[in-house]
């Protein structure tokens, strides 16, 4: 089935090339140009001489090691309550606790300086907004460490020990490297983070490697600001990587058995702090957004002229969306049927291609595709609005859907193979049914987060071109608040009916 002729390479061949060029390359080429006389040379000095790049480096690592702190405080006991602590709704309950992570995070820090005003242009505000966004990375990972904690080294440590302290002493620490790894890639995620710092108006290295490219039209600087940032996203990305291992990403729910009730006699206390983190990082911010929305003197205008950005929007998301999960789909198999080495290797790479920063990946990209050739034909469209999508979102799909399909015994394609089926007969009537679940979710949050992103597209959305989250972006600045407050509800209502709808879902497949 290896065979040069055979379908299966030739298209894990295809999608490999496109995953190079899209994703990949890049990166390469704005490394690339940091050693090139005429862009990065003259640059480079200047920026090694700035003694403000210090002070960019304090500012970035006191927002990313703040948010991967609070984050973790938040998010670690959550999957804790989610994993052994029997609550009613409880897919319901994960859903609600989870949604924060799909809203923009510049929309959660609209609802923050309308609620907050001035204090939230500081680094504790863009702390706090972020804090908002990442933490249920953290319980959700949370949860999948603490479900593969067998169920029974706890009830032996309860037949002499409280369940505190199990917790402390049994529990926690066969959890630890998963939580650790999670914090690891939050401090990434925030560091790389362009928006909300933009917004909130606090100086970072994804803001100055901004304004160096789209106010001052300086390559060279831009591709050298970036440097540092990229160093330390991709280096910390690799150690979360390497420190979770194979445990990166879970299709099991337990081992060892079904946990017991131990825990339950927390279930008051756990139920009143998920209801109160669902009120002050969902409810909260959406109501005080509404609020906001509701000062605007002409919601209806507002909405009728932003029509073409949201179908801009809704058109990209879904085109964007459709081609990552089939194009993840590709590699995703690949990784499931690859060596433990080699899928532990493309699961680091894939971490840290998402760990880079969105200013970062937009730069890459004009530097790929404005040029002459073939590469430039696409540059000015707005199919650099997919690629920009492709490149964010494929890595991340890919990890998701190489692990549901992991759950898939090979022993099903070697049955179909003996039977006469060939590869591409046997993914689309064997794997793929038995993963439709796992696409469909992968193509909902690759759908929300394309919706949603503003990094990258902002920088390679091609002239008169404009999506909802660069109008909204733009109007923040520009109209008074009711109206970028208004487009925004719309916004979030978009990303969260499908969220929405994949909870209910989950909810009638089986039970939590």
């Amino acid at each position: 089935m290896w065979g040069l002729r055979s379908s299966r390479t030739v298209v894990l061949l295809a999608a490999a090339a496109a995953f190079v060029i899209v994703c990949v390359l890049p990166l390469v080429d704005m490394l690339a140009a940091i050693v090139r006389p005429s862009t990065g040379a003259a640059a480079l000095r200047t920026a090694l001489l700035d003694s403000r790049q210090l002070s960019l480096l304090s500012t970035t690592m006191i927002v990313g090691l703040g948010t991967a702190t609070l984050a973790t405080l938040i998010g670690a006991p959550l999957g804790f309550v989610l994993a052994r602590i029997t609550l009613p709704y409880k897919a319901a309950l994960r859903i609600a606790l989870a949604a924060p992570a799909v809203l923009p995070p510049y929309v959660v820090a609209l609802a923050l300086i309308a609620a907050a005003g001035d204090v939230a242009f500081t680094a504790g505000g863009a702390i706090v907004v972020l804090t908002v966004v990442f933490y249920p990375l953290t319980m959700l990972a949370t949860e999948a460490g603490v479900r593969r904690v067998d169920p029974r080294l706890e009830d032996a440590g309860l037949l002499v020990a409280t369940p505190a302290c199990v917790l402390r002493r049994i529990t926690w620490p066969l959890v630890l490297p998963t939580v650790t790894s999670a914090a690891l890639v939050i401090f990434v995620l925030a560091i790389s983070e362009f928006s909300v710092p933009g917004l909130l108006r606090v100086r970072v290295f994804t803001t100055e490697v901004f304004t160096a490219f789209a106010a001052l039209y300086d390559f060279g600087l831009a591709t050298v600001l970036s440097l540092p940032l990229l160093i330390v996203s991709v280096g910390v990305a690799a150690c979360a990587a390497i420190v979770l291992g194979d445990r990166l990403v879970t299709a099991r729910r337990s081992v060892g058995g079904a946990p017991g009730d131990a825990f339950d006699a927390w279930r008051p206390a756990a139920a009143v702090a998920a209801g109160v983190v669902i009120v002050a990082m969902l409810i909260v911010p959406v109501t005080v957004l509404v609020g906001e929305a509701a000062r605007s003197t002409s919601i209806s205008a507002l909405i009728w002229n932003s029509r073409r950005a949201v179908v801009n929007s809704l058109a990209l998301a879904m085109v964007g969306a459709t081609a990552a999960t089939l194009l993840a789909a590709c590699l995703g198999y690949a990784r499931a049927r690859a060596t433990a080495t080699a899928g532990s290797a493309l699961d680091a790479l894939w971490v840290v291609l998402f760990a880079v920063p969105s200013t970062v990946v937009g730069i890459g990209l004009i530097g790929i595709w404005n040029r002459t050739g073939v590469f430039g034909v696409l540059y000015g469209t707005p199919a650099m609005l997919v690629l920009a999508y492709l490149a964010r979102l494929v890595p991340v799909c890919a990890l998701a859907i190489g692990a549901t399909i992991r759950t898939v015994p090979e022993s099903h394609e070697e049955a179909a193979a003996t039977a006469g089926a060939g590869w591409m007969r046997t993914m689309t009537q064997i794997v793929l049914p038995q993963v439709r679940s796992g696409l469909l979710a992968a193509w909902v949050v690759a759908f929300i987060l394309a919706f949603g992103e503003v990094g990258t597209s902002i920088l390679v959305a091609p002239p008169g071109e404009s999506t909802l989250p660069i109008r909204v972006y733009t109007l923040i600045a520009n109209a008074p608040p009711g109206d970028a407050a208004a487009l925004a509800v719309v916004q979030t209502v978009v990303i969260l009916c499908p969220l929405a709808l994949l909870g209910i879902a989950s909810t009638h497949r089986r039970p939590a």
